[in-house]
């Protein structure tokens, strides 16, 4: 894909000069997050990772480094008339916490269905908050009215030179930490990261090999270089990166100098936000987690090679968060929930728990049902909401169930 698009004699509109400028004027008000080598995730790679923890910025995500750096590319003038954006996540919490810091007004226009926390948490960053309309398009195009009719700076979150440029330090910093990197596998959601990183790369000593993702649910990029019309709809985890139209400037830069883009199930997602926390310890959101999803999805692809990851955001909603987790631990099989026909008499739950008790399972819910059933009037029906060990020890539990003479199925997720 890089290579046929990059025999075309025209600059590309961020170079490596830009990224390094950038990374000298905003490196002393960005976290200098670490790029840190993860043996067990190695171990289930077949690879050497490091993980880039973006998600330890001060708003939890990478999307301050372009913002940041655009607000101190503007002019005194542009500064006092204030910025304007359109973002119902990471960039607006970057883009006002760094414009208040800096003493420029900042305006954030958000869909009025956007949750109430994301809203005060922007506002908490000293930004003002203009709900309108109920989807991001709406937003936009409020954003730049606004943007005309007052003077403001409209700071677009990715298909801007100067954000890009900002974004791109992510690897000046990594390739400084881990100058053995051969692999960068980047989210791509409209496209300023990967750009800016991809910049970094290609200007390295060394071939190292760009690998974007995106979710499977949202295949703008991968449609605009492909050719391809799959549909950018549904309710994915990565959020973060749910982007139906890339960039024009970040699909130029992408064509040029990205090697190949893949696509992730959310399935694989939610296992790579869980084993990130499990293993790492590191919160991230769906978007964050897209990098080691591809990467433990295509073993093969990237076995031997030594990969950089970039944790890109931490900011999920704490009760999404636990559902994700329970429901790793129910694929897993250490949460589970059996259903198993019973006669209506009495001692028949009491001889039900007595095999749990000998198979050591910890029961956590029961529930009856006698009559929402197409059981016999003397027959009923079993819920058991169950912790084992591992998927061995409630197969252990299932045969023995069996045995007793136990008609049990087992309610799976997809």
């Amino acid at each position: 894909m890089a290579t046929a698009a990059q025999s075309t004699t025209e600059p590309l509109p961020v170079s490596i000069a830009d990224v390094r400028a950038a990374h000298a004027r905003i490196r002393d008000s960005i976290v200098r997050t670490p790029t840190l080598i993860s043996r067990t995730l190695s171990k289930l790679a077949g690879a050497t990772v490091y993980l880039k923890f973006e998600n330890l910025q001060f708003t939890a995500a990478y999307k301050e480094r372009g913002a940041l750096n655009t607000l101190l590319l503007l002019s005194e003038e542009a500064k006092s008339r204030g910025v304007i954006a359109a973002s119902a996540g990471n960039h607006a919490q970057g883009l006002a916490y760094h414009a208040n810091r800096l003493g420029v007004p900042a305006t954030i226009v958000m869909p009025m269905n956007t949750p109430t926390v994301k809203v005060v948490q922007t506002e908490g960053h000293g930004a003002a908050v203009v709900l309108h309309g109920n989807t991001f398009d709406a937003a936009y195009a409020h954003a730049r009215e606004l943007e005309a009719e007052r003077g403001y700076t409209f700071v677009h979150p990715f298909d801007d030179a100067r954000v890009i440029a900002g974004q791109g330090t992510v690897a000046i910093e990594m390739l400084e930490d881990v100058p053995s990197i051969d692999t960068l596998v980047v989210p791509i959601g409209g496209g300023g990261l990967i750009s800016g990183m991809a910049t970094v790369a290609r200007a390295a000593a060394h071939p190292i090999e760009i690998v974007g993702v995106e979710a499977e649910l949202f295949p703008s990029m991968y449609n605009r270089l492909r050719g391809t019309d799959m549909p950018c709809a549904g309710d994915t985890l990565a959020e973060g990166i749910a982007v139906k139209e890339p960039g024009v400037v970040t699909s130029r830069m992408v064509a040029a100098l990205v090697d190949d883009i893949m696509l992730v199930t959310e399935r694989s997602l939610e296992e790579s936000v869980s084993l990130l926390l499990q293993i790492e310890k590191t919160v991230v959101e769906g978007a964050g987690a897209a990098g080691l999803a591809a990467v433990l999805a295509n073993k093969e692809r990237f076995a031997g090679k030594t990969i950089g990851i970039v944790l890109c955001g931490g900011n999920i909603d704490t009760r999404l968060l636990a559902n994700v987790l329970l429901r790793d631990l129910a694929r897993s099989g250490r949460l589970a929930r059996l259903r198993i026909q019973l006669r209506d008499q009495p001692g028949a739950l009491y001889n039900v728990a007595r095999i749990f008790d000998q198979e050591r399972v910890n029961i956590l819910e029961l529930a009856h049902q006698r009559i929402f059933t197409n059981l016999p009037a003397k027959g009923l029906s079993l819920d058991v909401e169950c912790e084992t060990r591992d998927r061995h020890h409630l197969d252990r539990l299932l045969a023995a169930l069996g045995v007793a003479g136990y008609e049990v199925s087992l309610i799976e997720l997809a």
